[in-house]
C-alpha cells in the first residue's frame, strides 16, 4: 500500500512506497525538499492522556496572569475631577518615586474625601497611595501619635480621623 500525500510547495498528489515513509525526498513536480509522513493521515493518533494536575497549574496561571493585569490596570487610574494642584503630574505615576510632601498630600487628601463620604474619589488616591506603601505607613504612624493635626483635616473628628487613619494603614499594609 501506498503513502499519499501533497506535496507542501506545489500542492501536488505524491504516491511514495511504505518503505519510504518518515524520511525525506524530492517532489517530482517541484524538486523540493520534503518529509514523507510514516503513516496515512487518516489514521487517529493516540494521544497521551490529559494530566489534571497540569490543567490545574495552567488555570493557577491564567488566575495570576489576569490578577496581575488588573493590578496594573488600576495602578494607571487617576483621579477624575481633581484639581490641578490636587493631580498628580506624569512623573508621580507608577514607577517614579513622590516626594514625602507629595505623598503626605496624596493621603490628607484620601483622609478629606473619606470624611466626606466621597468613596469613589478616595479610592483613586488610595491607588497612587499603595504602591508607596511602607512610607506612607510611616507617614500614617507620625499622624497617628502627633497632637497637632494637619490644617486640611481640622474639620475632622479626632475619633473619625483615627479610625480613617486606621483603616487606610489596613489596606496598605
Amino acid at each position: 500500500m501506498a503513502i499519499i500525500f501533497h506535496c507542501d510547495y506545489c500542492g501536488k498528489k505524491i504516491e511514495a512506497a511504505d518503505s519510504a515513509g518518515g524520511k525525506w525526498g524530492k517532489c517530482p513536480a517541484c524538486h523540493n525538499k520534503l518529509y514523507v509522513p510514516a503513516s496515512e493521515p487518516d489514521e487517529e493518533l493516540k494521544l497521551a492522556p490529559v494530566d489534571e494536575t497540569d490543567l490545574e497549574r495552567e488555570k493557577r496561571l491564567l488566575d495570576e496572569t489576569n490578577r496581575l493585569t488588573l493590578d496594573i490596570l488600576k495602578e494607571r487610574d487617576i483621579p477624575q475631577g481633581a484639581t490641578e494642584l490636587d493631580e498628580p503630574d506624569e512623573t508621580t505615576g507608577p514607577g517614579f518615586e513622590v516626594s514625602q510632601v507629595e505623598l503626605k498630600q496624596y493621603i490628607i487628601k484620601y483622609l478629606h474625601l473619606m470624611a466626606d463620604s466621597e468613596l469613589y474619589e478616595a479610592q483613586k488616591i488610595a491607588a497612587l497611595i499603595t504602591p508607596y506603601g511602607a512610607r506612607a505607613v510611616k507617614i500614617l504612624d507620625k499622624m497617628t501619635v502627633s497632637d497637632m493635626h494637619e490644617p486640611e483635616l481640622a474639620g475632622v473628628s479626632q475619633l473619625v480621623l483615627s479610625g480613617l487613619i486606621k483603616s487606610l494603614r489596613d489596606e496598605i499594609s
